[in-house]
C-alpha cells in the first residue's frame, strides 16, 4: 500500500502547487480524475480482499435510520444507549463495539433506528481497521450522526475525508449529471443553465477513465469534482451533522472554545452533548428529528374522526401517492381521490389527486375503488 499511498500524496501535492486559471483548468481536472480513479481503485481492492461476504448485514427499519460515527472510544455506545435505552457494551477502551448494534429512538411520533457501529480510523475508506465493513453500513445510512469528543477535535476532520474517500458526499444535493457512453462522435456537450465547466476541462476528466465518446448533460452550476463523482458513479449523498460528546469533562471557556471552531470549520454549530451524564440529550434528539425533515400526517377514515394520537411519519415534500404507497400498494392503482385538511390545501376537505404534495399537519382522507 505504500506504493499507492506515494502516489496519491505526489497527486495530492502537484494539486496544492497548482492554481487554478483557465489555463491550468484542464490540467487540474486531469490530476483530480487521476486522484479520484486511483482511490477508488484501492477502495475495490481493499473491500474484494476483506472479502465478499463479511460485511455487516443490518436490517433497516422504522422510519429512517441514522448512523453514529466516531473514532473508537468516542462515547458512542454509551450514546446509543442515553437515545434509545438499547444495553450495547460499553468500556473504557477502544472496539468495544465489533458488530453493529441497532437501537430504536421514539421520538416525537417517529421511530428511528439508530445504530452503533465500531469505530472509524484513519485509512477507513481503504480497508483498515474494519474499515469495509463499516463504510458500507454507513453508505446506506438516511442520516450520519459524526460524533467527537472534547479531547481529540482533529478527528472531526480525519472522520470528513474517510467518509469522502469512501464515496460518501455529506450536506450536499446530488448534481444533476448525465454521461453517456456512444461508440463514436467524441465528447459532446450540452448545458442547462450556465456553463460552468468548458468542453476540454470535460473531454480531459473523461480521458482519464477512458471515456472518448459520450453525450454529456449538465443541469446547473457544477464543479469539476461534481463531474467527477458523476463520471465514477457510485457516490451516496447524505445528509450529517456533528455532536462532540464528553462535554461534563472539560470548563465552559473550553467548551466555547470548541464549538467556534468546529463552527468555523464547518459552517454549521456542532451539537455539545454529555451521553455520561444525560446533557443535552433532548436537544440531541430533536436535531436527529429535524435532520431527517419528518413531517407529522394524520389519518382519517371515511366518515370517521382522524387519528391524532398515531402520525404517519414521512418526509417533507411526500405526495399522496407515497402516502398510499406506506398504506399498501393496491391503494395506488385502486385510488380515486383523497381528501385533505391542512396547510397544502386552499380549504379544508379539498379533493385532491395522488402527485399532490402534503404539508406537516395534515389530516387525509384515502377513497379508493373497491
Amino acid at each position: 500500500m505504500s506504493g499507492l499511498e506515494d502516489e496519491i500524496k505526489e497527486i495530492e501535492d502537484e494539486l496544492q502547487r497548482t492554481v487554478y486559471n483557465k489555463a491550468t483548468s484542464k490540467h487540474i481536472g486531469r490530476l483530480k480524475a487521476k486522484l479520484a480513479k486511483i482511490k477508488e481503485e484501492a477502495v475495490q481492492r481493499a473491500m474484494k480482499s476483506a472479502g465478499c461476504g463479511d460485511g455487516y448485514s443490518v436490517k433497516k427499519s422504522g422510519d429512517g435510520t441514522v448512523v453514529l460515527v466516531g473514532f473508537p472510544s468516542v462515547g458512542k455506545s454509551t450514546l446509543l444507549n442515553q437515545l434509545t435505552g438499547q444495553e450495547s457494551e460499553v468500556g473504557a477502551y477502544a472496539f468495544t463495539t465489533l458488530t453493529v448494534v441497532p437501537g430504536i429512538l421514539e421520538h416525537r411520533g417517529a421511530k428511528i433506528q439508530v445504530l452503533d457501529i465500531p469505530g472509524l480510523i484513519a485509512g477507513a475508506a481503504m480497508g483498515k481497521g474494519r474499515g469495509k465493513e463499516v463504510i458500507a453500513v454507513v453508505r446506506s445510512a438516511d442520516l450520519i450522526l459524526i460524533l467527537g469528543d472534547v479531547y481529540n477535535g482533529q478527528h472531526i476532520d480525519v472522520l470528513m475525508r474517510e467518509l469522502y474517500d469512501a464515496g460518501i458526499r455529506i450536506n450536499k444535493p446530488k448534481p444533476d449529471i448525465t454521461i453517456k457512453k456512444s461508440g463514436n462522435g467524441g465528447i459532446r456537450l450540452n448545458y442547462v443553465g450556465d456553463e460552468a465547466l468548458d468542453i476540454e476541462e470535460v473531454r480531459s476528466i473523461l480521458a482519464e477513465n477512458k471515456i472518448m465518446n459520450a453525450d454529456v448533460l449538465i443541469r446547473g452550476d457544477v464543479t469539476q469534482d461534481d463531474f467527477i463523482d458523476a463520471m465514477i458513479g457510485n457516490r451516496v449523498y447524505v445528509p450529517a451533522f456533528i455532536a462532540i460528546n464528553k462535554v461534563d469533562l472539560v470548563d465552559e471557556k473550553t467548551r466555547n472554545k470548541i464549538e467556534t471552531k468546529l463552527t468555523e470549520r464547518f459552517g454549521e454549530e456542532p451539537y455539545m452533548v454529555s451521553a455520561h451524564s444525560g446533557y443535552n440529550i433532548d436537544g440531541l434528539k430533536d436535531a436527529i428529528y429535524e435532520h431527517f425533515g419528518f413531517m407529522r400526517l394524520f389519518m382519517k377514515p371515511l366518515g370517521g374522526p382522524a387519528d391524532m394520537d398515531e402520525p404517519m411519519i414521512v418526509r417533507t415534500g411526500s405526495t399522496v401517492e407515497d402516502v398510499c404507497r406506506r398504506l399498501h400498494r393496491e391503494f395506488v392503482d385502486k385510488f380515486r381521490y383523497a381528501k385533505v385538511w391542512g396547510n397544502s390545501v386552499k380549504h379544508d376537505a379539498q379533493r385532491v389527486g395522488l402527485q399532490h404534495t402534503l404539508a406537516d399537519g395534515d389530516i387525509i382522507t384515502i377513497v379508493t375503488r373497491f
